[in-house]
């Protein structure tokens, strides 16, 4: 798959909403904002939206207390982000998969009774790259 023409683009007013929604734990409301974008798309480019809103609602999940759901939508999110490793449209992919792995790896440890511990951990945020150029 080529991602530049689709990665190298500048961040829509959209995804620039989601991330903020994201990054305020409003995750249903990013999830609303992502799925009009990737609605909007064509295979294979609408599932690095797609991967954002899996992996917000993986936490939206967590909150709710269904870590079995967190585990499973952290699993396909992160599936989904993986083709557009580093960078893409300024997020960082990269950091934010890693963030998610580790969270999702204290999920998978701790299992369903270590809920308590990992409603208690910073998630991570979607952080924004000023330069695409060398995220490659």
């Amino acid at each position: 798959m080529n991602n530049d023409d689709f990665c190298f683009r500048s961040p829509s007013a959209s995804l620039l909403q989601a991330v903020r929604e994201f990054n305020s734990g409003l995750y249903f409301e990013c999830h609303e904002t992502l799925e009009e974008l990737w609605m909007s798309e064509d295979d294979p480019w609408r599932r690095f939206y797609q991967g954002i809103l899996q992996i917000g609602i993986a936490f939206l999940h967590l909150r709710r207390g269904n870590q079995p759901g967190m585990v499973k939508l952290c699993r396909s999110g992160i599936d989904y982000l993986q083709p557009f490793l580093p960078c893409c449209q300024h997020v960082d992919v990269a950091r934010l998969l890693k963030e998610t792995e580790a969270i999702l790896q204290k999920a998978e440890q701790l299992g369903p009774q270590g809920l308590p511990e990992l409603q208690q951990l910073n998630l991570p945020r979607i952080e924004l790259v000023a330069d695409m150029q060398n995220q490659t």
